[in-house]
């Protein structure tokens, strides 16, 4: 561990490594992850986990083939307990527990709340065990995945994120069809021929595949944070680590990491509505709030208050940025109407900027 010189990392384990059959937790592959664990701790590594696990742990208590919905809830609450539990007896020191919904992550000032919990957590030498709660979030506050989920924590000052998989790493095509099939030791641009060649779950139990290791992975790199994808079921790939090699993938980091904030507005706040300009705005228009006026946007898409996130693009669907929104979506409706009667020139010298200037997230993407 000293060969990568980390000083705080995050781990994640999904339901395949904590119930294998659903019939429970095991500790039959956790042991080797606990024990990574506590020797990083002895060599001074801070360690947050995120584990998935808590339906597949309370699958066996409901006799349903096919749960619903408020079922699987109720697995959660149930396996939550027993997962909490097994890691416990696992290790000699204390550990915490934190459930989270994306709207604990989504809202700026719970987000840095959450933040404040897990370092005060590691100051005090306690182990933080980070799970999204399935108990009682819905469609619209779910992460979904605890791969991103893991890649939101872990953009809390976070040197590496370990991803564990039932495989060794990224292939260049799926392992368990083609015995062909190449380990990509080494990346260092996630692109569009990294995304193609990730797939979907093979496990009966999990819920992220290789296409969301490859979303949290390019999460985690823009914030300048070293992430493996390592096989979590082997005890070689935690001996490996700790011997400073490389088990699986490494995807390499950033040179220039994004700032705290400009990766929190892009990878975790989700935009509650749109701000649609005109295809001619200038798309190079920087990190300056200034630039967007109500004479330049064409209409205003959803319902979202001061202070939310808002996607600006242009009406061809090109998306430009994320920024904090300094007015409601009904009084932009409403400017953005008036602008024969009131000129962006005069609103903009009588109220403001539109956007915050210290909250916009530039992107590419369309």
């Amino acid at each position: 561990m000293n060969a990568f010189n980390w000083k705080r990392i995050v781990v994640k384990v999904g339901s395949a490594l904590i119930s294998p059959n659903k019939k429970g937790c095991s500790s039959h592959y956790l042991l080797a992850i606990a024990q990574f664990i506590v020797k990083c701790r002895e060599q001074n590594v801070e360690v947050v986990l995120v584990s998935s696990g808590s339906v597949a742990a309370g699958a066996h208590l409901f006799n349903e083939e096919k749960p619903s919905v408020t079922t699987k809830k109720a697995m959660a609450a149930a396996g939550q307990t027993e997962m909490m539990a097994t890691w416990d007896k696992l290790f000699d020191f204390p550990a915490a527990q934190v459930l989270l919904t994306h709207a604990d992550l989504r809202l700026r000032d719970r987000y840095v709340s959450i933040r404040n919990t897990i370092f005060e957590l590691l100051n005090h030498g306690l182990l933080p065990i980070i799970n999204e709660n399935d108990a009682v979030t819905t469609a619209k506050l779910k992460v979904g995945d605890n791969d991103n989920l893991s890649a939101m924590v872990a953009a809390a000052d976070a040197d590496a994120l370990i991803i564990c998989s039932d495989i060794d790493g990224l292939y260049d095509k799926n392992p368990h069809e083609h015995d062909d099939a190449k380990l990509i030791s080494w990346v260092t641009d996630i692109d569009q021929s990294i995304h193609d060649m990730a797939g979907e779950a093979s496990s009966a139990v999990g819920t992220g595949g290789m296409k969301t290791k490859i979303q949290a992975a390019e999460k985690a790199v823009s914030h300048g944070i070293n992430t493996f994808i390592i096989n979590g079921f082997t005890e070689l790939s935690f001996n490996m680590l700790l011997m400073g090699k490389n088990p699986g993938t490494h995807f390499q980091p950033f040179e220039k990491p994004m700032q705290e904030h400009v990766h929190w507005l892009t990878h975790t706040s989700n935009a509650q509505g749109e701000l649609v300009v005109d295809n001619e705005f200038d798309s190079a228009f920087g990190e300056s709030s200034e630039a967007l006026t109500t004479e330049s946007i064409v209409s205003v898409e959803g319902d979202f208050s001061v202070g939310d996130t808002v996607l600006v693009r242009k009406t061809d669907g090109t998306k430009l940025a994320k920024a904090k929104s300094n007015y409601s979506s009904c009084l932009l409706s409403f400017l953005a109407d008036q602008e024969e009667n009131t000129s962006a020139t005069e609103f903009e010298s009588t109220t403001g900027p539109i956007i915050s200037e210290n909250s916009i997230a530039i992107l590419e993407k369309k």
